[in-house]
């Protein structure tokens, strides 16, 4: 059983920037994660989506995000545990003091005084298409949750299905290589973005991408791939069938929070509620940072999840060492910190 400074459940973004946060204040982190790789849903289910968000960066796509992430704390003492699930938790004594024991789904044991749940939106699935038996036997063969290599979407007949932010970035990116798009929503109503529904409609003016409201997938024709689709008009009850060669189903996540659940923490409907001093959760030295998380006025950004996990990080050096002051310095004047990222004065 190996003692950390911070044991992080959640290799996403936010994850791996408590690393750093960490790193700064001499501190070492674990780093759990269910998934095959770091980077969480940007780099499972949005590694060539763009996101526009990022203070200073005008342009990255969800994987070069994750990326650049990790280069950041290449300087810094972590270990990376992929594969596997927080299925325990408790809180244990040693000598005089109290930590919090985990346990994975690979029997992997560590204890620290503090617990960063970094964990997204906590297991998630993508939602099915309503009314339709069994579409995961087209998986590879046509049909998508998410969008994971542009490539595989050139030059052919694309359907995206849904009405959020997914499937118009997706709807307006894809135009530029698909040999046809069109974007098949239940109503002429979009959840997503103002601007990007702007350029949707842009588009459609233009002729290069196809809207089809109000409509629903009435069923998918193919024998070992998918060949046609056919739709349903909400209005009228008629069926239209036409030739297609992927169908992207952007419905949004299920979302589970699996063995969080048991560990007796304040909940607010699927989210961890947390104060906004350092976003603790009702019980001390576990912490919820990003999406996961819920107080008033809450954003699910990744740049808010940025902010939440360096002042939890800062709550976390006063947990190890009480009664000090927490080193405060601005990364410019930081010369170990220049020296380990190789930095020439």
């Amino acid at each position: 059983m190996e003692t950390k400074d911070i044991i992080v459940i959640g290799a996403g973004p936010v994850g791996l920037f408590t690393v750093f946060e960490a790193g700064l204040l001499g501190l070492n982190c674990v780093l759990i994660d269910n998934l095959d790789k770091p980077g969480g849903q940007c780099a499972e289910l949005y590694p060539e989506k763009p996101i526009y968000d990022i203070p200073g960066v005008p342009f990255q796509t969800g994987q070069e995000h994750v990326d650049a992430l990790i280069k950041q704390i290449e300087p810094f003492s972590y270990e990376l545990f992929l594969n596997q699930r927080v299925d325990s938790l408790k809180e244990v004594e040693d000598g005089n003091e109290n930590y919090w024991e985990v346990i994975t789904s690979e029997d992997n044991k560590f204890i620290s005084k503090n617990i960063f749940i970094a964990a997204g939106a906590g297991s998630f699935e993508p939602r099915r298409p309503p009314n339709i038996e069994n579409p995961d036997k087209y998986i590879d063969k046509g049909v998508s949750y998410a969008v994971k290599s542009k490539d595989k979407y050139q030059n052919k007949n694309i359907f995206i299905f849904g009405g959020g932010d997914s499937a118009l970035d997706w709807t307006v990116e894809l135009s530029k290589i698909a040999k046809s798009i069109s974007l098949v929503h239940r109503r002429d109503a979009f959840r997503g973005a103002q601007h990007t529904e702007e350029m949707m409609r842009n588009l459609v003016k233009d002729g290069k991408v196809n809207l089809l409201t109000p409509y629903l997938i009435d069923s998918i024709i193919g024998d070992d791939c998918v060949t046609e689709v056919s739709l349903k008009n909400f209005e009228t009850n008629e069926i239209e069938t036409q030739d297609a060669d992927e169908l992207i189903f952007l419905f949004g996540l299920n979302k589970k929070l699996g063995p969080i659940l048991e560990w007796d923490l304040g909940l607010n409907g699927k989210k961890i509620s947390v104060n906004t001093e350092n976003y603790q959760t009702n019980k001390e030295g576990i912490f919820a940072v990003g999406d996961i998380n819920d107080y008033p006025g809450k954003l699910d950004l990744i740049l808010s999840g940025f902010h939440e996990t360096t002042l939890a990080v800062q709550e976390a050096y006063k947990r190890i060492y009480p009664g000090e002051r927490v080193p405060f310095g601005y990364t410019t004047s930081n010369s170990k910190l220049q020296e380990k990222l190789g930095v020439k004065k």
